[in-house]
């Protein structure tokens, strides 16, 4: 892990370095700079009025080199994704109307895409490049060499610079690093956690169906705690009872953390005994089996076929007494 807390410590080391170089500059008393260096004069005024660190870093990593400017329809988003709230989408989003009235103050970064020439991928800036796009304008950019990890380094980089992730976005993000074969330092740097923290994270991700994380979105009250109880509680049928409230109107129409207690409330209400629910199951590990389980009133069928299927049925046959003796002890 220590190569990538290296190149962390070299990526933050920027934010450092060019700080000071603004710092400097602000109290130089010359006349107005033209050419290329006015974004990077202008940067440095932004940079003097902020007083958050954090913050100061962040944008002083977009100094240091020439701003070029490119045309918004050149640059993709980052090949992975982090947040879950939406981009800005109309004109009348606060961003949008910032720079519409003050222009781009600070440069996104890009890098080269690495599959495709000619067009390239933002590192920083995803609502800036966003809020460019809605308001047609070119794209103020400083263009970085950077390889995969030194993005996904980065990325976290911003995430911490400003607002913290929530919870289940630091999973889903988590996920999608391990899905794209990132190893676990690597993606215990971005996110700033451990190993253990980290397994908890992708297992939350990887049990509820992305789909329905979408579905309730950012949640930035729902913490650690209740994201791992629903994850660990889900199970097929838990996505076929909550089918309903997540198409509803109503359901979509929530904030997001309203979203979460609403999924919540859904789940803790005893069913209609009189409804009929059928679905699939199988294993969350993959397994030479599958099952088609039918709940109706006070009846309840279980079928399993293909290849694993009569010799677990045995297994479970034979220990339905221990199973039932635990369900009684449950309740």
């Amino acid at each position: 892990m220590g190569s990538d807390m290296s190149r962390r410590d070299r990526l933050k080391g920027l934010f450092d370095d060019t700080a000071q170089e603004l710092a400097a500059a602000n109290l130089e008393e010359e006349a107005p700079l033209r050419g290329p260096a006015g974004p990077v004069r202008s940067m440095a005024l932004t940079l003097g009025r902020m007083e958050e660190e954090s913050r100061a870093m962040q944008e002083a990593l977009l100094s240091g080199e020439r701003v070029v400017e490119l045309d918004p329809d050149l640059i993709d988003v980052s090949f992975v994704r982090d947040r879950l709230a939406e981009l800005p989408q109309d004109l009348a989003d606060e961003l949008v109307r910032s720079i519409e009235e003050n222009g781009q103050e600070v440069p996104i970064l890009v890098r080269q895409h690495p599959q495709v020439a000619a067009r390239y991928q933002v590192v920083y800036g995803h609502r800036r490049l966003q809020a460019l796009r809605l308001l047609g304008r070119k794209v103020q950019a400083i263009i970085r060499k950077l390889d995969d990890v030194d993005v996904v380094i980065a990325q976290g980089i911003e995430n911490s610079a400003r607002r913290n992730l929530s919870y289940i976005e630091r999973a889903v993000f988590a996920f999608n690093l391990a899905s794209k074969g990132f190893e676990r330092p690597v993606i215990m740097t971005a996110l700033s956690t451990d190993k253990t923290e980290l397994s908890k994270l992708i297992s939350v991700a990887k049990s509820i169906p992305m789909d329905v994380i979408m579905a309730i979105g950012p949640a930035p009250a729902a913490g650690r705690r209740k994201w791992i109880a629903l994850a660990q509680d889900w199970t097929n049928a838990t996505r076929t009872r909550l089918q309903g409230l997540l198409a509803s109107e109503n359901f979509a129409a929530q904030e997001s953390d309203r979203r979460f207690e609403l999924v919540v409330t859904e789940l803790a209400t005893k069913p209609d005994r009189r409804a009929v629910t059928e679905y699939e199951w199988s294993p969350k590990q993959s397994g030479r089996i599958k099952g088609r389980i039918r709940s109706a009133g006070n009846s309840f069928t279980l079928a399993l076929k293909t290849g694993d299927a009569a010799d677990f049925g045995d297994y479970i046959s034979r220990r339905l007494d221990e199973l039932y003796d635990a369900f009684k002890a449950g309740k």
